[in-house]
């Protein structure tokens, strides 16, 4: 049991999760004190983290000096699965607790997976658009036939990366009728029932990702990978950008090497207003601005977790503890 002193706590990054239409009651009350930031600056970050047990951050990055330096910090709450913002090693050398939440999105991440895969496969962008340009009203018969709509039905979806998200991609991926590949986790992963990714790649109609982003896997899905895979085979990462190439993905869909990516991540975020992808305005690649996981159900969950995390911590029991 941690000492029953006041304890006081600062969310870094609030707007980055939303707060208008959520229920804040658990976590306010898993301290004593909050401060509520929308986005700390860089200038006041040094200054919030002295006076705080407890600090929120979902995507802020705490690096070494900043946590070397928070003498009263005890926990860090990261406000999503991944940890990448936080210098785990500075905050273990710091006696500084780091837990994360787990399975919160899964839900809501698998829903946006299949919308993307689903807007490629039934060429909703492009029939949408022949509707607001006047085609149908033009058209000699009941429907347009323009774009050659496949079903999923009977099609292969290979999945990299299979924790919790990929096995509900996959439960789905088999509820629509399609044969499910796995990727090996590396080169040692020997178990029978997976697939080294060279020789998955070749056999999909559908190739979804689902791992973290490591510096082992960083551009995983590149030139190579990308010329093994049909030429009418669709991706979809809404896992971490920089698990793809982009200059070698825009290259395959121009070319028609692939046919078709759907994103909800990108290398770089919020990115710049010229990056080729976004201005490409292709019609077999469509692209969300990292929403897989915004539904509010999901992100009261991660509301509600965080506060949970908070309580176990006070009570001497950390949960989801990454460090």
């Amino acid at each position: 049991m941690m000492d029953g002193g006041s304890w006081n706590a600062a969310f870094l990054d609030l707007d980055s999760v939303g707060r208008a239409d959520l229920d804040m009651a658990m976590l306010t009350s898993a301290v004593d004190s909050w401060q509520w930031h929308g986005l700390v600056s860089a200038k006041e970050l040094a200054k919030v983290l002295a006076d705080v047990d407890v600090v929120v951050s979902n995507k802020v990055v705490l690096n070494d000096q900043y946590l070397s330096e928070a003498k009263r910090l005890k926990l860090v709450c990261v406000a999503a699965t991944g940890t990448n913002n936080i210098d785990l090693a500075s905050a273990a050398r710091n006696n500084i607790t780091v837990c994360n939440v787990r399975g919160y999105a899964t839900a809501s991440v698998v829903q946006h997976v299949f919308s993307l895969l689903l807007a490629l496969t039934t060429r909703l962008s492009e029939y949408t658009d022949a509707v607001k340009r006047g085609e149908w009203s033009r058209s000699r018969f009941f429907c347009l036939l323009d774009y050659p709509v496949r079903e999923l039905a009977g099609k292969t979806i290979g999945i990299v990366g299979y924790g919790e998200i990929g096995k509900a991609v996959a439960g789905i991926a088999e509820a629509l009728g399609m044969r499910v590949l796995l990727a090996r986790r590396n080169l040692q992963d020997d178990r029978p029932e997976r697939i080294a990714l060279h020789q998955l790649l070749p056999q999909v109609d559908v190739l979804s990702l689902h791992c973290p982003l490591t510096q082992e896997n960083r551009g995983l899905i590149a030139a190579d990978e990308l010329a093994l895979m049909k030429a009418d085979a669709v991706l979809i990462n809404a896992a971490r950008g920089g698990l793809v190439d982009e200059q070698a993905l825009l290259d395959a869909l121009l070319t028609r090497q692939i046919g078709g990516a759907g994103l909800d991540v990108l290398r770089e975020e919020p990115p710049p207003e010229d990056d080729p992808l976004l201005s490409a305005n292709l019609p077999n690649l469509v692209i969300t601005p990292h929403i897989a996981w915004i539904s509010r159900e999901s992100r009261q969950r991660l509301i509600n977790e965080i506060a949970l995390n908070i309580e176990a911590f006070k009570a001497g029991q950390p949960r989801n503890q990454v460090v």
